[in-house]
């Protein structure tokens, strides 16, 4: 928990923190554990990406993919597909790798990390269309990337391209249409069948999401894509006991993090990376400042993306634990140069995470994408009144928030919905329609059910734009309209 602390007080993505932890703990740390089994940190890792691919689409509001779907489906196939080919051109001619690693490299940075990237950016606000497109594309882009690794690592060349890109697109429609399947069916079996113990759901939750990794992988489909599909499924459906559910699997996800980034770091010798920082940084700087804009400005043209939205977009491409866990691909199938191939990898994720991790802050309040001295997000958690057919909003008023300063009247919560309880400085009391809400504050909404997303829309609208915030155009949908 020290780490988690550590990793949110620093700015810094939690990956850094937990594989320096591996590396101490490593045969050339302080601890001197002598591990290098690619092959269990490989199935471990998988298993934690079901965890974490589960928990990533529990918390997708479809409301804010919707509009963007278009947009982030493209970043995740036709993108990665350019960055793959940009990639692993660079590393064949200027590091002068075999074809054949340079594409099993230039596949394996091709993922992006929601993770990573939201865990820097958590505290700015930013345009509905950036986040949605970063969180889809970083849940989609798994699935392709993972079978392109997987297709490069296998024995014999590959013959026919058109081959390979058929099998990509079956797996891919055949993953997508087990895990809305599956989802479906495990969000109405949660909400017609009573279970014995509340408890239960957000295990039976995690379960499904497991369930459909392990029939698409079953159906020689996208099991990556059915867990994320069917979460997102589950995630928007209201099912009962749904913050219990939300916790629970954000701390599975937090401990899956945290078990595999220190396996990866446990699992890399750093007296042996010496001869692959140079090719590293080489290959991470054209897949950091050509590959990627490339790739995205090729994939939004057609959506007509502000040049500022791209350029954030284009350095906010993030590479988490994702490439770490797929470099252990050609390490488990004895392709030559395997081992350099890993190395490269890892020094490329921690060295490109460290530099780009904490300037994505900076570089969105330059774009104007995100306000330094304006609202940072309200933290709302919402618990069922189920006997009483309501909710009770707890929310918390950030540092930042222009929620400072307004009265209880001035919030204009819909009908419905009342705040009932105002706690500062450890200190509870009922407010009045004049009491003036302070930064720091926590309050107790009550809403009925009819009304609960009205009242997290306005609360949300009134801690971005103030009191004015209705007639200032600012909403509570993520952007300012």
């Amino acid at each position: 928990m020290s780490a988690v602390r550590i990793s949110s007080r620093s700015g810094l993505p939690s990956l850094l923190v937990y594989l320096g932890i591996g590396v101490l703990m490593g045969e050339d740390g302080i601890g001197g554990i002598h591990f290098d089994n690619a092959e269990l940190t490989q199935v471990i890792g998988y298993a934690a990406l079901v965890v974490i691919l589960a928990e990533g689409g529990l918390g997708t509001k479809w409301k804010e993919i919707k509009p963007v779907l278009p947009a982030a489906t493209s970043l995740a196939l036709a993108g990665v597909a350019a960055s793959v080919g940009i990639t692993a051109a660079a590393a064949h001619y200027l590091v002068g790798l075999e074809w054949r690693q340079a594409l099993i490299i230039g596949a394996v940075v091709s993922s992006t990390d929601a993770a990573a990237v939201f865990s820097v950016l958590r505290k700015i606000p930013l345009p509905a269309r950036v986040t949605g497109t970063l969180e889809a594309e970083s849940g989609f882009n798994d699935a392709p990337v993972v079978i392109l690794v997987v297709s490069f690592s296998a024995v014999g060349p590959i013959e026919h391209w058109y081959v390979l890109i058929g099998e990509i697109a079956l797996e891919l429609a055949i993953g997508a249409a087990i895990g809305l399947a599956v989802g479906w069916l495990g969000s109405w079996g949660l909400r017609h069948v009573a279970l014995p113990a509340s408890g239960l759901y957000p295990i039976a939750v995690m379960a499904i999401a497991v369930a459909a990794y392990a029939a698409g992988a079953l159906a020689h489909g996208s099991g990556f894509l059915a867990v994320y599909l069917a979460s997102m499924v589950m995630g928007n459906a209201r099912l009962p006991h749904w913050p219990a559910t939300r916790g629970f699997a954000d701390g599975l996800g937090w401990i899956a993090q945290i078990g595999m980034f220190v396996l990866l770091g446990l699992l890399v010798t750093p007296h042996e990376i010496g001869d692959d920082i140079a090719p590293a940084l080489v290959i991470g700087l054209v897949l950091t400042m050509v590959a990627r804009p490339l790739s995205v400005v090729l994939c939004l043209l057609p959506f007509r993306v502000p040049w500022r939205e791209q350029t954030l977009m284009s350095w906010a491409g993030l590479r988490g634990a994702v490439p770490i866990i797929l470099a252990t691909i050609p390490v488990v199938s004895d392709v030559e140069d395997s081992d350099r191939i890993f190395n490269i990898v890892f020094v490329l994720v921690v060295v490109y995470t460290l530099i780009q991790g904490p300037t994505l802050p900076w570089v969105a309040r330059k774009l104007h994408l995100g306000d330094e001295s304006g609202a940072a997000d309200l933290g709302i958690e919402s618990a069922p009144l189920e006997q009483l057919r309501g909710h009770l909003l707890s929310v918390t008023i950030p540092t930042e928030s222009k929620m400072h300063g307004v009265e209880i009247n001035e919030l204009r919560l819909p009908a419905g919905a009342a705040v009932t309880l105002v706690v500062r400085e450890g200190t509870s009391f009922v407010p009045l329609p004049t009491t003036v809400l302070q930064r720091g504050d926590e309050l107790l909404v009550v809403a009925t059910d009819p009304v609960r997303d009205a009242a997290e829309r306005r609360l949300r609208a009134v801690g971005r734009g103030g009191k004015l915030a209705g007639w200032l155009g600012v909403n509570g949908a993520g952007a300012e309209r």
